[in-house]
């Protein structure tokens, strides 16, 4: 069976993290997930909190957390920047963890000086990391 791809670049604000050919990608929007094949319809959308699985081959795929951006699918390729970007592999599990135990205690001790859409963000952003890490 033939393999169709595309080329796809993931850049953050810092650097390239991804540029290559790809069968698919899928991605988390903000009005849920989805995914590219070769031959999409160009498209720009806005990106959520979640999780990019890249497929570059029928057989392999990779996974990285992202914490939102933009999505862009032209003829000529594919483009999404991205806040932030970390391989599943390269996620530090403890430290995500810490982060979430640490937001949940700010919005269960609820100060007032809580500054709750930061502290809901930051636990989406933690437990999203869980997520992808033990998705390996």
């Amino acid at each position: 069976m033939l393999s169709r791809s595309f080329h796809l670049e993931i850049r953050t604000p810092e650097k390239l993290i991804y540029e290559g050919d790809v069968t698919s990608v899928q991605a988390p929007g903000v009005e849920g997930n989805f995914q590219i094949l070769a031959g999409h319809i160009p498209f720009l959308t806005a990106l959520d909190v979640g999780e990019i699985r890249i497929r570059e081959s029928s057989d392999a795929s990779q996974l990285m957390a992202t914490t939102g951006g933009v999505f862009e699918v032209l003829r000529t390729g594919v483009t999404a920047l991205v806040e932030t970007a970390e391989w599943a592999s390269e996620i530090d599990v403890s430290r995500a963890e810490e982060a979430r135990d640490r937001a949940q205690e700010q919005l269960t001790a609820n100060a007032p000086d809580l500054n709750r859409p930061r502290a809901e963000a930051a636990l989406a952003r933690a437990q999203n990391r869980i997520k992808v890490a033990s998705n390996l």
